[in-house]
C-alpha cells in the first residue's frame, strides 16, 4: 500500500494510476491525515466491493454507537425511557416547526411594493 499527498496525486496523477493498474492499494493524504483510499478493481467486482466496503463502516458505526451507549450508561435504558425520549424529542420538533412557520414570510409577499 502507497501513499501519496493531494499535491501529488494532482502534479503526477499518471504515477498513481500506475500504481493501482499495478494491482497497489494506495491513500490519499492531506496534512499527514487519510483522506481517501484508492483501490484497483473489475467491473465485474465493482458491486460486491462496494457492497463490502459500506457494510463495514455501517459495522464500524454500530460498534462505535453500542460503545458510546455502554460507556454513558443509554443501554440501561428500559424501552419506556427510550419511548419517552423520543415523545419528548418529536414535539421539540413540532415547536420548532410551528415557530418557523409562524416566522415564514411567503415570498410573494416580500415583493410587494410598498405603499407610498
Amino acid at each position: 500500500m502507497d501513499f501519496v499527498t493531494i499535491g501529488e496525486l494532482l502534479a503526477e496523477p499518471g504515477k498513481v494510476w500506475d500504481k493501482i493498474a499495478a494491482g497497489k492499494p494506495v491513500v490519499i493524504v492531506r496534512d499527514g491525515e487519510p483522506v481517501a483510499t484508492m483501490t484497483p478493481t473489475l467491473s465485474s467486482e465493482m458491486k460486491d466491493k462496494l457492497r463490502a466496503l459500506l457494510s463495514a463502516k455501517f459495522d464500524a458505526a454500530l460498534r462505535a454507537m453500542q460503545h458510546h451507549s455502554v460507556e454513558t450508561g443509554l443501554d440501561k435504558m428500559t424501552l419506556e425511557e427510550i419511548n419517552a425520549e423520543i415523545a419528548a424529542a418529536r414535539k421539540e420538533i413540532r415547536e420548532r416547526d410551528a415557530r418557523a412557520a409562524h416566522h415564514e414570510t411567503p415570498a410573494s409577499h416580500s415583493k410587494r411594493p410598498r405603499p407610498k
